[in-house]
Formats: structure tokens, sequence, C-alpha cells
């Protein structure tokens, strides 16, 4: 059986990240005793009930005060792809939206979503140009927030999923204030990886995702500031304030309260750990693969995130559908875009906007780092990109 000792004796190296990250063993354990020993309905009135509520409060507070805001302004979601729905759904169809600003560049989550209000309602849509790099032009997004007098939601991304460039969010929401408009902003990529004050911060809605910070995944929030208006996307019960039907997911909330407490608590050990391996898989590719590139700001460690690199690598077009493949094949787990598109054969919504056409012959793919990952996965995983370059290239 040569070919199943191979399957379970091969190199196995996760860096899909940006996708979805692992569980803490933690996390897994709380949310165990959870599952065992809470089986009330938050909903009852019964002690059962009661029991599993407070759990639910308990960690919402945790969460608002971790992001320094008040637990009414916590809704707990399936995950980031319902948040993004529900605010900007609800801001056209209640709030009075007649004009989304966005770019090209966002999540599907978004993208769709605003594709669908437009359709629907007559919403206009006015994208933001994008600086070469794939960052949202200030001056630009300034123009169009002066020269309109419909009511607006600006939609722009914390940290965008495929090439890792970082919104300069307190500027965005400072201009949106100024002008009278709403802000969203996606932000699955940066809460649990970065430190943010939302009371400091002039960001009306957010979306996030526990599976990012190594929680468990089907399981997210939305922050709703105060006095937004917001009505609900899900019609049913009077679960979370009104705004979310369906009866919580206990486990899954608690579980991502811990991976939160947990990210946060360790946040400067781990980062700078996490941003080693980066800059390390950075480097090693720059000294051993002759003309690869760093799509966006991801190779600018002050403009990007510190947890991926979207790379461009020179190989032959004809040889390039099969380097994802081949990574499978060698155990190592990447992308060549976020998880959403991977049932897609369209190539990056992100990357044609941002590349030329002859890099985008190239192929490019994202790999995305954790606490779980170590230098000697990366160095495997730089030989195996070198390897299969040289016989591209020479054939």
């Amino acid at each position: 059986m040569p070919g199943n000792f191979y399957f379970y004796h091969m190199k196995k190296v996760y860096l899909d990240n940006a996708a979805t990250t692992q569980l803490r063993p933690e996390v897994v354990n709380r949310m165990v005793e959870v599952m065992s020993d809470i089986h009330g309905n938050p909903s009852s009135t019964h002690s059962y009930g009661r029991s599993a509520k407070s759990l639910i409060e308990t960690a919402r507070k945790n969460i608002a005060k971790q992001l320094n805001v008040t637990a009414a302004e916590i809704i707990f979601t399936s995950g980031g792809t319902e948040a993004d729905n529900l605010a900007i759904h609800s801001c056209v169809r209640d709030l009075g939206v007649q004009r989304i600003v966005t770019t090209g560049i966002e999540h599907h989550a978004v993208v769709y979503i605003v594709d669908y209000v437009a359709e629907k309602y007559g919403v206009q849509v006015d994208h933001v140009k994008l600086q070469e790099c794939g960052t949202p032009d200030y001056n630009d997004l300034e123009k169009l927030l002066k020269n309109s007098d419909k009511k607006t939601l600006v939609s722009l991304m914390h940290i965008n999923n495929e090439i890792g460039n970082l919104l300069d969010i307190d500027r965005v929401g400072q201009l949106c204030r100024e002008h009278g408009a709403l802000f969203h902003s996606d932000c699955v990529q940066s809460i649990g990886h970065y430190t943010m004050d939302l009371a400091a911060t002039p960001v009306d809605f957010t979306a996030v995702s526990a599976h990012k910070f190594h929680g468990p995944k089907g399981v997210g929030f939305a922050f709703i500031r105060k006095g937004t208006g917001l009505k609900p996307l899900i019609l049913g019960g009077s679960q979370e304030r009104g705004i979310r039907a369906g009866t919580e997911s206990v486990h899954n909330i608690v579980g991502m309260d811990l991976a939160m407490q947990m990210s946060y608590e360790n946040l400067e050990k781990e980062r700078a750990y996490v941003a080693d391996l980066k800059e390390y898989f950075k480097t090693q590719l720059k000294e051993k693969i002759s003309g690869v590139k760093f799509n966006g700001n991801c190779g600018d460690a002050a403009n990007s995130t510190y947890t991926l690199l979207n790379v461009c690598l020179p190989c032959p077009a004809e040889k390039a559908a099969m380097l994802l493949f081949t990574m499978d094949l060698k155990g190592i787990a990447c992308s060549k875009g976020s998880a959403c598109q991977s049932g897609s054969q369209m190539g990056s919504h992100v990357l044609s906007q941002v590349l030329t056409d002859e890099d985008l012959n190239k192929p490019s793919l994202r790999f995305s780092f954790s606490i779980y990952n170590t230098k000697d996965e990366l160095d495997y995983t730089v030989d195996v990109l070198k390897d299969y370059l040289e016989g591209a290239n020479n054939k």
C-alpha cells in the first residue's frame, strides 16, 4: 500500500490562515464543556435557559469591553458575511441610503450585496479610485463625498483579504463624519489581530468572524453603533435585541469570546512571532526565486497586515494552472484568492485591478500565517516553489 503510506506520511503545511485558522485547544475544550453541560434554549425563562443566556451576555460584555463599546452594540451573527449583508441591506431599505461609495476590491460579501441593492432599490454606486498599490485614494473619496447631496453609505474594508492592504480607517471615518455619510467597514481580517477602539474610531458598522482568530466557524458579530436605527435582515423571534432572529449558538459564541480574549491577551508576543515568519518568508523568496513580486502593499510591513503575503511568481502562463494543484500534492495549503471564490474558475477580482496584464498572466498565490506555523515549514514551501518554477521555466 505505498500510495496510502505516502498520503499519511507526507509533510503537511497549512498556510491559508486568511481563509480560516486552527482552533486553539483551550477554545475546543471550553466549547465541549458548554455543549456537554449547557443545553437550555437561551430564550427560555427556566434555569436551563437562564444559564445559557448568562453565557451569551457575558460573552457580549467581554467583546464589547475589548472594543470599548456598549454590550448593546454587539449583535451576534453567523459570521462576517451575514454582518455585512445586515448593515448594507438595512441602510438602503430602512435608513434611506441612496448612494453607496465603495471599491471594486472589497470582499464578495460586500460586492454582491452592493450589486443586489443597486438592482433592487436603484441605489447609485460609486467606486473610489485606487492607488497603484490597491489602497483607496483618500482624496478621491473626499471628492465623491463632497459632490453629492444623496444620503451616502461608504463601505471600505479595513484589511484587504487578498493583498493585505491596511485602510486608514480613522481617516475614512472622519471624512464620512464631516460629510454626513454612514461608514461600514468589513473588519474580518483585523479584529483579533489589531487592537481597535470603536468608541474612538468613527465607524458605524463592522463585520467580524471568529474563525479568523482561532475561534469556531459559523459565528461572528456585527458592531452596530447605537442610534443608527438598523433593522433586522432575518425575521422571527426577538433574539439579539430584535436585530437578529434565531436561537443563538451558545457554544460557538462562548468559543468566540475565549478566542478573542486569548488573541488580545497574547497579541504582542504572537504578533511579533507571526510578523517574523512573514518577513522570513519574504526574504527567502527573494533570495531563492529571481523575479518574484509581492502584490499590493503586502511586501510593505508598515502598510499591510502582518498575517499574509500575496506572491506573483515568474512562471510561463501555460504552466501556471498546475501550480496550486502541485502545492496541494506536496501537502502545502495556500490560496490563489479568497476561499469564498475557490469554486470559481474566474480570476481574482482584486488582482485584476492592481496588476498589469503581464503579471495577471503569471500565477499569484496567497500565503497566510499563524502562531502554529514554523520557519521549517516556510523553508519547505520555498523549496517546493523553487523546484516547480525551475522545472516550468526549463521546459
